[in-house]
């Protein structure tokens, strides 16, 4: 648990952008938890209700493809959907990425 608690305190940027966004469930009434332990993983943002995680993958992420994929695997073996954002996504097309992760908690 201690993880989660440093990486609530070191977010990147992007990270406490879509916080802000998310929190307190101020989007459409979806409460998400972040920096959340998961089995052996800890996750970026999950709304339990929907089983959704919402992950924000800054560069490092390019050069360890088969550890997303492993995480992703286990993720969804224990019934989550994952979708996955680059940071540079998120600052170029804020509205794009909320309303892809709207539509993914609405299906």
């Amino acid at each position: 648990m201690d993880k989660a608690k440093h990486l609530r305190s070191s977010m990147t940027p992007e990270e406490i952008r879509l916080w802000y966004l998310l929190r307190g469930r101020r989007f459409y009434g979806f409460k998400f938890r972040r920096q959340m332990p998961i089995g052996p993983w800890i996750v970026d943002f999950a709304c339990f209700k929907t089983r959704l995680i919402v992950e924000l993958d800054g560069g490092q992420h390019q050069d360890d493809e088969e550890y997303d994929l492993r995480r992703t695997a286990y993720l969804n073996a224990q019934g989550w959907r994952v979708i996955r954002f680059w940071n540079n996504e998120f600052r170029v097309n804020e509205e794009g990425v909320l309303m892809a992760i709207l539509k993914h908690l609405n299906s």
